[in-house]
């Protein structure tokens, strides 16, 4: 049996994992990037998806890769604000797995469902492409905010 504590911090959980969320790279919590920024996202042809409010070039829909991102960093994506410093330690963990162990790792996490067949499973260039965003903004001394 859970105790309150516990219980209260799942229901939390479960309303993060139900609420949408985008992250978009950024110089400070409040925003910014430059445009030498903006041309290192979309040179590097990064193609994540993107939300209502997230393009997927210098954000993304963190809802779609937080359970990944969490578990192989350690750092829930469910935060207005990543600090720089810690968006390179995430960056690191990330890039510890090839692109193809990262999508094992996502099926292993966070299935795709049943409706997609049983075959389905979750694509090693979207992983790469996660890789790159965090690289880039490892690089470039950004953080992350984070908009629910």
């Amino acid at each position: 049996m859970e105790s309150k504590e516990e219980s209260d911090e799942l229901s939390a959980v479960r309303t993060e994992e139900a609420m949408g969320l985008d992250n978009y790279a950024a110089r400070h919590p409040e925003g910014g990037l430059t445009e030498e920024d903006r041309q290192a996202f979309e040179e590097a042809g990064i193609d994540l998806c993107g939300g209502l409010e997230s393009g997927g070039i210098v954000s993304f829909r963190g809802k779609m890769y937080a359970r990944l991102v969490e578990h192989v960093t350690g750092v829930s994506l469910y935060q207005e604000w990543i600090p720089p410093k810690v968006v390179r330690r995430m960056a690191k963990a990330l890039n510890r797995y090839t692109a193809e162990e990262l999508a094992e790792i996502w099926d292993e996490v966070d299935p795709l469902p049943d409706s997609l067949g049983p075959d389905a499973c979750h694509s090693d260039r979207e992983t790469g492409d996660l890789q790159r965003f965090f690289a880039i903004c490892a690089e470039r001394g950004l953080g992350l905010i984070g908009w629910w």
